[in-house]
């Protein structure tokens, strides 16, 4: 099937809602207050694209590649990122909402996930060596057989980290949230 590509192009309030996109390459574009919700992009490229103010609420990314993305200011309510090919895999968010997405077994080493909303998410078995968590809410989000050395948490809130199941080496927590560590305790700390 021929591969339509897309270079250096501004997609602004385009409306593809329960709409699917195939075989597409996207380069360097900018997709600006589009609302792709419910919408299906089937073995697409992105490269080096920013989606901000977009709507992508339980958008599938199906074997689509992502390099280098940037998502600002977006929703992407139960995005299930571990069906995107995990070759170039590399994204970065910025006050974006990512509630009950799950990102499983991706690597994501140095992700920054800034002023954001990560509630109810899966990072089970991912590798997320030196994130950093900065201003998230992660409540309920499970953290299971997780690399999470040198991940900076220092900001998060919310979190559940069990330290036995989870590579927790070197990361960083602030005093007062370190209570998301000891939970499966059952312990009071005042």
């Amino acid at each position: 099937m021929k591969v339509v590509a897309h270079y250096n192009k501004t997609f602004n309030k385009i409306n593809y809602a329960e709409n699917e996109t195939t075989n597409r390459e996207f380069d360097s574009c900018h997709f600006f207050n589009c609302d792709f919700s419910n919408g299906v992009f089937l073995s697409c490229e992105f490269t080096n694209c920013v989606f901000t103010d977009c709507n992508l609420t339980l958008t599938k990314f199906e074997h689509c590649q992502l390099d280098t993305i940037t998502f600002k200011d977006s929703k992407l309510l139960g995005v299930n990122f571990s069906i995107c090919s995990d070759f170039l895999f590399s994204l970065q968010f910025e006050h974006c909402i990512l509630d009950c997405c799950s990102f499983l077994r991706k690597k994501m080493q140095k992700t920054p996930f800034i002023n954001s909303s990560i509630k109810d998410a899966d990072f089970t078995e991912c590798d997320l060596t030196n994130a950093v968590f900065k201003n998230t809410d992660l409540s309920r989000t499970i953290f299971s057989n997780t690399n999470l050395k040198s991940v900076n948490f220092l900001t998060a809130k919310n979190y559940t980290i069990d330290p036995t199941k989870n590579n927790i080496t070197k990361a960083k927590f602030s005093f007062q949230d370190i209570a998301g560590l000891l939970s499966k305790y059952d312990i009071i700390i005042e």
